[in-house]
């Protein structure tokens, strides 16, 4: 078995301490950070969020499996970003109001640090005049709003309307996600991405970053 291989099934068995000391050999060994996280981290993390999906395993497995892929990051971060301010963008995601689940938006956010974007996290049930408050503070490039019920779905519209309403909408760009959303509701709402997991968020984020650059 790799090294890649022992990373990700560390990963999925949510073996923290486990993890972040084989990173650090990967490290050791001379492996490029880059592929640590493409090819060890994130294979484990994809595979959670695929078990997670399917119903296979719970909220538990997935936070630890979150945690022992944090642990990892953290050793080959200063690796990624290399010397100086790297970052490609800036992101700012959350929950939106009313929702308090923010497994996904933590993963999410997680997965764009990894992809070298900086994240302003604003947590859970975040209303829209506190995305407003971030844009103008911030200027972010992309914004996040995750929402993991049905019932607070409708709450990423309003906010997408009060950002034109405030007249800041055309200055970022809406990613949406969440267990009950679809593209076809992010058509409706007027977003500009529907992504299914954490980590095609922080491929779509780092495209469009490094694509303004």
């Amino acid at each position: 078995m790799s090294i890649f291989n022992e990373l990700s099934e560390l990963v999925i068995k949510g073996n923290i301490a486990g993890c972040k000391a084989k990173v650090q050999e990967a490290v050791d060994q001379g492996q490029d950070p880059t592929a640590i996280l493409n090819e060890g981290l994130m294979p484990g993390i994809n595979e959670i969020g695929d078990r997670f999906a399917k119903g296979q395993i719970f909220v538990p497995n997935v936070l630890l499996s979150a945690k022992a892929m944090n642990a990892g990051v953290e050793v080959i971060q200063p690796l990624l970003a290399g010397k100086g301010d790297t970052t490609i963008g800036t992101a700012v995601v959350a929950t939106v109001k009313g929702d308090l689940h923010d497994i996904g938006k933590n993963l999410v956010a997680l997965m764009m640090k990894s992809a070298n974007l900086k994240v302003i996290d604003l947590g859970a049930n975040v209303s829209g005049e506190k995305y407003i408050e971030a844009i103008k503070q911030y200027n972010p490039d992309v914004i996040g709003l995750s929402a993991l019920l049905t019932t607070t779905m409708n709450e990423q519209g309003h906010i997408i309307q009060q950002l034109i309403d405030a007249g800041v909408r055309d200055q970022v760009k809406v990613m949406i996600g969440g267990a009950p959303v679809t593209q076809m509701w992010a058509d409706r709402i007027g977003a500009d991405a529907f992504t299914t997991d954490a980590a095609e968020a922080a491929r779509w984020a780092k495209n469009y970053c490094t694509s303004k650059a």
